[in-house]
């Protein structure tokens, strides 16, 4: 499945650039808007739902959060450091990929967990205990990926198509944060009782 929405969302960005020269963010957003809410259904198809029952108001949110937030953060982070590290070259691309994981990186994590809580409705207070719950082990995770990924791509691929580049490679992270947003926090108190059990 998740071959056939590359091919396609590949597909889709060639039909929209050869209807005119789009600007980089603009595909971005478009590929965004398009690969966050695909991330979350197959996440949503691996839980054990179908077309029926996906629930289709977290794609929105998903692609709301992918295409106006995701797209052009990554887009300034990607002009950013290219103004920093005009050359591409495999040293080069290392370190624009370290300094990516212990900038943008953490900045990332926090902001979709802020942003989808938010978006979900959550109180600032709920918003926050998540993110303080899940965003430290996704960035650890993300240590383990964004690297390897970000080297290639910052020193291999043309900086006009870097931000469609990352948006294919990161279909698979997107599912993985729409698990990892799925998983229920758990509360203070029942982390107060365990932490502290008492005896009668």
């Amino acid at each position: 499945m998740s071959s056939q929405v590359v091919k396609q969302l590949i597909g889709l960005q060639r039909h929209l650039s050869a209807k005119g020269k789009l600007h980089p963010m603009v595909k971005g957003a478009v590929t965004y808007a398009l690969l966050w809410p695909t991330g979350s259904l197959i996440q949503q198809t691996l839980e054990g739902r179908n077309l029926k029952t996906y629930d289709w108001a977290r794609a929105l949110r998903f692609s709301l959060f992918g295409a106006l937030y995701v797209a052009p953060t990554l887009y300034g982070w990607v002009r950013l450091s290219s103004a920093m590290w005009p050359q591409t070259s495999l040293r080069i691309g290392i370190v624009k990929a370290i300094t990516e994981q212990v900038s943008y990186g953490p900045f990332a994590c926090i902001s979709f967990f802020m942003g989808m809580s938010l978006l979900e409705l959550k109180t600032f207070s709920e918003a926050v205990e998540e993110t303080k719950q899940k965003a430290l082990p996704t960035y650890k995770v993300g240590l383990c990926v964004w690297p390897f990924v970000q080297t290639i791509n910052f020193s291999l691929v043309p900086e006009h198509n870097r931000v469609v580049f990352v948006s294919i490679c990161s279909l698979m992270w997107i599912i993985f944060l729409a698990f990892t947003k799925m998983q229920q926090v758990e509360s203070v108190e029942s982390n107060e009782v365990l932490e502290n059990p008492t005896t009668s």
